[in-house]
């Protein structure tokens, strides 16, 4: 190693290779005769105290099974495709006119790698030609020692100089020529072989024209490809933008008998409604509530589980410009004072079932105020009755000049609240539009189509599936008021009522491939999504072996819309998130706020500057504090994890306070988290961070075995060489702990700081 490297950063390269070593179980005699010096040398190095030979480096490497990134950085090398090495960063064969090969190891018997000194002319006549491309199986190493070149790999190209170098699969297409006037020399080294993984592609899937004749064009304005496919978004009067009027009423009465949703209930009672219900329950709603002194900008809460009232009710809110908060009904006393002091709450919806209105009624005395108290499904005493009095109320509802819309509050969404209590995101009636991508382009939905999104409408997630984008492609949705998921019952549901489409959790997907699904027909299905947290590529693939259907993930948060998704067209890699969603600005930076390279991790954020796009939130309510913390710089900060490959591919890392930071290294959860998920016995799995006097912290598992599986200390160190075996070995849990159950949000997410 060079001067250049300060004590601190040497010290960590020694605390790895320390750790590597006690890993596989090495003395220091033994890592001294792999790397060819005395013990006493090797334990001077291994204490940091003496600068570390590159040579050496590269020998531990190798005893290793790591790539020498590994070591000097802390993390593995990412990029499958090609990486670039500039100028004092450290660390072709082709025959036609104008080239020179020599083979600077003629004699060498059985190489593994052949070292070629190459002279490639330069021409006037290549400059403006396609560079030719040639293929030949092993990988190539090419640093230029003189001049400078333009080589192509698959469909990048890059500009190398003196000094810089790339490192590439030589079974993709390369090619390359000399440029800036003069000869180019550059050293090649061959490798006769390639056994590394091949690159994560799975096939496009679904292609063809999507419809674009659809009353939100007004406000919308997609620019697709000649193949259907988003290349960018924007927005045309979003400002004076109202979802009831502007969508739900001006389908109504375009198409008045067009089908908005299939309802059935937890007793599997069937109920269909159209536009023409929407707009007309919607407009009795609005008149019943401003009857009940109800007015614009009160926040109202809607604790109404798959209830069909919630649509009639939160399109009600929409035109008379109160703010709707939606709120699951797993909420308890202590969860709701929070909630009505922070939100300042004056009515709520809420449902009969269950003890929801016994909850909310101690919770009203506890926090001493006074709601406006509205039960739906049932009578209670001190309660109005939704269903016997909206009836009675007009099926018109005028939109006065000053009707709420645009930069209005519309909205109020608690995050999940893992590090504390949940913030209110409060979001405008722009945010419906931000949904029209999210239905399109990620979940496909169709005008003649039937959209399933699992989840309850006291989350945000239902908002994404089970109303503004689906309506804004004029698609119906399908509602299942279940209190429990039951697969069983689900999955025949599909060819029953021909759901076209399909949105679930990763967890939901972890439970319905638990079942033999070749019993259910699931042939109406052509397009499969999730989001709410991180795919594991083990789910994906069973999930495909047995639908044909290739799950397309998505990301977002309670404070936007869908941001990195596999939209329509792509390909994807199982495990990536996918690509930015045009025109939402997204992009990963470094803790000073800068972009990073690919395969670095960082932070993704949101572009904002001039303006943020439809579905980026207001704020939090009462709390500028919160958000001045994460919306800065002209920028919004997910506090997401993640690195992107070289293809602009997004793979999700964890969130910034859960990455590991052990014996110099920095491990994400989530990969770790994806290798035991590949074991057969595990059912669920949640990474973690030990505290160790040593190491600083440790990776610990938590998991989850399936009925029948007992944990045992054989199971714990069949786990750990597992992940030793697929991973790098420094990540390995050394800690694994086998649980009933592991804790998790209201929303079903795993918290990891309370493993």
């Amino acid at each position: 190693m060079t001067g250049t490297n300060t004590s601190t950063q040497l010290m960590d390269i020694a605390t790895r290779i320390r750790g590597m070593r006690e890993i596989l179980g090495y003395s220091t005699g033994k890592m001294a005769e792999q790397t060819e010096v005395a013990e006493e040398i090797y334990r001077q190095y291994e204490s940091g105290a003496v600068d570390l030979p590159f040579s050496f480096l590269h020998k531990c490497a190798k005893v290793f099974g790591v790539e020498i990134t590994v070591l000097l950085e802390g993390h593995s090398a990412k990029l499958s495709g090609y990486t670039v090495t500039r100028r004092g960063k450290g660390l072709v064969t082709a025959s036609e006119d104008g080239i020179t090969i020599q083979d600077m190891a003629p004699m060498f018997r059985k190489k593994l790698a052949t070292p070629y000194w190459v002279t490639y002319q330069y021409s006037e006549e290549l400059q403006n030609k396609p560079i030719h491309t040639t293929t030949h199986t092993g990988q190539e190493f090419d640093l230029v020692v003189k001049g400078a070149m333009r080589i192509k790999v698959g469909d990048h190209e890059e500009v190398l100089r003196e000094g810089d170098s790339i490192f590439y699969k030589s079974s993709t297409p390369h090619g390359m020529i000399a440029i800036d006037g003069q000869d180019c020399v550059f050293l090649s080294m061959i490798m006769a072989s390639d056994t590394t993984d091949q690159p994560l592609y799975i096939g496009q899937s679904h292609k063809g024209k999507l419809e674009q004749n659809l009353l939100c064009n007004k406000f919308v304005n997609a620019l697709e490809d000649e193949n259907g496919v988003l290349q960018g978004v924007s927005f045309s009067d979003e400002e004076t933008y109202n979802f009831a009027f502007d969508t739900v009423d001006a389908i109504a009465r375009r198409e008045p008998e067009k089908l908005a949703m299939v309802h059935i209930a937890n007793d599997l009672t069937e109920r269909r409604f159209t536009f023409k219900d929407m707009k007309d329950a919607s407009s009795q709603s609005a008149n019943y509530f401003k009857s009940l002194g109800i007015k614009r900008g009160d926040r109202v809460m809607l604790v109404l589980k798959r209830h069909y009232q919630f649509w009639f009710a939160v399109l009600g809110l929409h035109k008379l410009g109160a703010i709707a908060i939606p709120a699951t009904n797993q909420l308890m006393e202590h969860d709701f004072v929070y909630r009505f002091q922070a939100a300042d709450v004056s009515a709520v919806l809420c449902t009969a079932d269950g003890v929801t209105a016994d909850q909310v009624e101690l919770a009203e005395k506890s926090a001493n105020i006074n709601l406006t108290k509205i039960l739906v499904g049932g009578s209670r005493e001190g309660w109005h009755d939704y269903n016997e009095e909206y009836k009675l109320f007009s099926r018109r509802f005028e939109r006065a000049e000053d009707a709420p819309c645009g930069s209005d509050p519309m909205l109020m969404l608690f995050t999940s609240g893992t590090t504390g209590y949940p913030k209110m995101a409060t979001h405008s009636y722009k945010y419906a539009l931000g949904h029209y991508v999210t239905a399109k382009y990620w979940h496909l939905c169709e005008r003649d189509g039937l959209h399933f999104t699992i989840s309850e409408t006291g989350w945000g997630k239902a908002l994404w599936g089970k109303l503004y984008g689906q309506w804004l492609c004029e698609g119906a949705v399908f509602t299942y008021d279940f209190d429990r998921f039951d697969a069983e019952k689900i999955l025949p549901m599909f060819k029953q009522y021909n759901i076209t489409t399909f949105c679930a959790p990763p967890t939901m997907y972890r439970m319905l491939i638990k079942q033999d699904l070749s019993k259910y027909d699931l042939s109406s299905i052509h397009h499969a999504t999730t989001a709410g947290e991180a795919l594991n590529p083990e789910v994906f693939y069973q999930f495909e072996k047995a639908t044909g259907l290739r799950i397309h993930e998505g990301f977002g948060q309670t404070e936007m819309t869908l941001g990195i998704a596999n939209l329509y067209g792509a390909d994807i890699k199982p495990g990536a998130m996918g690509k930015p969603v045009p025109g939402y600005g997204i992009d990963i930076v470094d803790a000073d706020g800068n972009p990073v390279e690919d395969g670095v991790n960082g932070e993704i954020v949101i572009r904002t500057d001039p303006k943020p796009t439809c579905g980026v939130f207001l704020g939090y309510y009462r709390n500028q504090e919160a958000t001045d913390s994460v919306w800065h710089d002209g920028m919004y900060h997910t506090g997401d994890v993640a690195w992107r490959d070289e293809d602009g591919y997004y793979w999700y890392v964890g969130r910034a306070d859960d990455v590991i930071k052990s014996s110099g290294y920095r491990i994400g959860p989530f990969e770790i988290e994806s290798t035991i998920m590949e074991l057969p016995y595990v059912l669920e799995c949640g990474v973690c961070a030990a505290p160790d006097e040593v190491r600083g912290q440790v990776v610990k598992a938590c998991i989850v075995l399936v009925e029948g599986t007992v944990g045992t200390e054989e199971l714990k160190k069949e786990i750990q060489n597992y992940v030793k075996q697929h991973t790098a070995p420094y990540k390995y849990p050394r800690i694994v702990e086998f649980r009933e159950s592991l804790p998790k949000t209201i929303s079903g997410k795993i918290i990891r700081n309370k493993l």
